[in-house]
């Protein structure tokens, strides 16, 4: 008895017959269910809340000096072509009476990444989750990415990447407390060489 087919497998087959392919040849036939199970990993991310992945890693602490955690790669779908854009993600915060536990962080950046996105909305959507749920002083996200949809087609610009970031509370309004941020992100780099 054979299971039914797969939805997702079903539309990368005909989209293999549009393309004018033979998704029955050889190296072709197993594609469909590859593509299905891709992508259901790429988008896992709609299955996921922010809360819950940050909620139980929250720890009352007394420290009100920067946290940064830099270089966090990611990989993420362009919702406009459905190709991969991919970089580093840096994410700083000041608590207020509240941490979160560090590898929480690099979490709730694949949560986003695993959605068909736009840089900017994950920019702003990291960022608006940790104001939220930490309710630190401020909260600083800086996202450097690299898009398949400029490099592959379109403009086809091989060595340009994009920058967005979303700055908020303390890192708005303070000019010296930004600085440090966007310092840090830039130079620390150098210790670990």
């Amino acid at each position: 008895m054979s299971r039914p087919e797969d939805p997702l497998e079903r539309l990368v087959r005909s989209l293999l017959k549009e393309l004018g392919e033979d998704p029955g040849r050889q190296g072709l036939e197993k594609t469909p269910s590859r593509v299905a199970e891709a992508m259901r990993l790429f988008t896992s991310g709609y299955e996921m809340d922010p809360l819950q992945i940050l909620n139980d890693a929250l720890f009352d602490v007394e420290y009100d000096e920067m946290v940064v955690v830099r270089d966090i790669d990611f990989y993420s779908l362009c919702e406009h072509h459905l190709v991969p854009f991919f970089g580093r993600v840096h994410v700083g915060y000041i608590p207020d009476g509240k941490v979160v536990g560090l590898s929480k962080i690099p979490r709730l950046v694949d949560m986003y990444a695993r959605r068909l996105q736009v840089q900017e909305r994950m920019t702003s959507q990291i960022a608006q989750s940790l104001e939220q749920i930490l309710n630190p002083k401020g909260v600083a996200v800086v996202i450097e990415a690299k898009h398949l949809c400029m490099m592959m087609r379109g403009v086809e610009k091989q060595n340009s990447f994009a920058i967005s970031s979303s700055l908020r509370g303390e890192f708005e309004g303070d000019s010296k407390t930004r600085a440090e941020f966007m310092d840090l992100i830039r130079h620390c780099k150098e210790s670990f060489a």
